[in-house]
């Protein structure tokens, strides 16, 4: 078995076993059930043993059962309003009660009540830490698995991670921290991607389970564990606890790192996170000639079809600059899985070979990230080109490409004048794998 397939299946084995978002799973067939000791999976009891572990470790910050409040704020939102008092008082009273129980004896689980739970809060950190020691048993030397964020790594490998920063414009503005890991795991949760919108305002999609109340001090939490199952529970509960509980309880572990972000500001970090961090060097500043054009930016915005599709894969997607004779001057996102289908990203890979024999440079380790779940996306282009010199006024064409396994493929161009001074907003056509995208082109926050 070659390592890849090891560590894929893996990974689609214990999604059928925990995944709280598929009927057939092994999970939620055991909902299904109603006080009656059921015999499950080591890895549904394991799972299910932590989460009782966490709910104690944080004083019931971290719950499967915050489901319940965040339905009860999912459902005001559509109606534009908060919820009530009593709605919010009746999602905390069913929150506290207990929704299982386990026999480590018998390997049973007994599920108690009818509050919607998942499993989210941790099980893919937990399922990628399996699929990379899959990986180290079918021979690998080495192992990286980013899932949805949250990476791993295992054996003789290093890598540079970037800590994105949550209160940036666009997905690809600098980052907030730059590390180097190794046998670590990295996990990140913050409400800097989804939420609530009401009247106005949003509301982060991480609630307290205490309180039913969403998660604001925190918008960004950042954990490194040995464990991937510690570090996904501790960066979604130090999301909901308050920095100086955070800290109690990063005291009592073992080897446990963390950078807060709160919202008024402040940068919140364990002793000895700066022991990971790689110096940040300045980007070289260049002289602006007399033509050079004044501080504009362009904003990209681009949305991936939502699909109801059984096989759906989330896609690969490149945006990037060609300039007037289509040499790619600046990669803007490469969001993919495998490197061995890049080429599938035909039209990237072919301008990204020219450019790779030019400058001898492998953007795929420097610009890359996890592939992105249906939804709408911002990135910026400051008018650099990779190396961080700023491009000839003139005119470029920003290309955006996304193909999918058992999908199709699109391919969206838009051809901008970057002058510095014509501010211009344009929207093409969308195609079944972009469902839209729009271009702004002016001076930006």
């Amino acid at each position: 078995m070659s390592r890849p397939r090891a560590s894929k299946q893996q990974i689609d084995r214990e999604n059928r076993i925990l995944s709280a978002w598929s009927s057939t799973s092994e999970f939620s067939r055991w909902t299904r059930t109603h006080n009656t000791p059921v015999h499950v999976s080591p890895e549904l009891f394991d799972v299910l043993s932590l989460f009782d572990h966490w709910r104690d470790q944080t004083n019931g910050a971290l719950d499967a059962s915050a489901e319940t409040a965040v339905r009860a704020w999912k459902f005001a939102a559509v109606e534009n309003r908060q919820p009530t008092e009593a709605e919010l008082q009746k999602a905390v009273e069913t929150m506290q009660r207990p929704h299982w129980s386990l026999d480590p004896a018998h390997r049973t689980a007994t599920h108690l009540d009818d509050a919607p739970i998942a499993l989210n809060s941790f099980a893919k950190s937990y399922i990628a830490g399996h699929a990379a020691d899959a990986a180290l048993s079918a021979g690998a030397t080495g192992v990286l698995l980013n899932i949805g964020g949250d990476i791993v790594l295992r054996g003789a490998i290093t890598e540079r991670v970037a800590i994105t920063d949550p209160r940036a414009a666009a997905e690809n503005d600098e980052p907030i921290d730059l590390l180097r890991l190794s046998n670590r795991t990295i996990a990140t949760s913050g409400d800097y991607r989804r939420g609530f919108d009401i009247h106005g305002t949003h509301y982060s999609h991480i609630i307290d389970p205490r309180t039913a109340q969403p998660a604001e001090s925190v918008i960004s939490s950042t954990v490194i564990a040995a464990d991937p199952a510690t570090a996904g529970a501790l960066a979604t509960a130090f999301s909901v606890m308050t920095p100086e509980q955070s800290r109690r309880v990063a005291a009592s572990l073992p080897n446990i790192d963390y950078l807060l972000i709160t919202r008024d500001g402040q940068t919140i970090t364990s002793r000895n996170w700066s022991s990971r961090e790689l110096p940040r060097l300045q980007s070289a500043a260049y002289a602006p000639a007399k033509t050079a054009a004044p501080a504009m930016d362009l904003l990209i915005t681009v949305e991936l079809a939502r699909l109801d599709d059984p096989r759906y894969r989330r896609p690969y997607v490149a945006v990037w600059v060609e300039d007037a004779d289509r040499f790619p001057v600046r990669t803007l996102a490469l969001w993919f899985q495998k490197p061995r289908w890049l080429p599938e990203l035909k039209s990237w890979y072919h301008a990204d070979q020219v450019r790779n024999l030019a400058e001898g440079t492998d953007l795929s380790t420097t610009v890359s990230s996890a592939t992105r779940s249906p939804g709408k996306y911002t990135l910026r282009w400051d008018g650099k080109d990779n190396a961080g010199k700023p491009v000839k006024p003139g005119k470029y064409t920003i290309m955006i490409e996304a193909t999918r396994e058992h999908g199709t493929y699109g391919l969206i161009k838009q051809e901008i004048n970057w002058d510095g001074k014509t501010v211009a907003q344009f929207t093409p056509a969308g195609n079944k794998e972009i469902a839209s995208a729009s271009f702004d082109y002016g001076k930006h926050n």
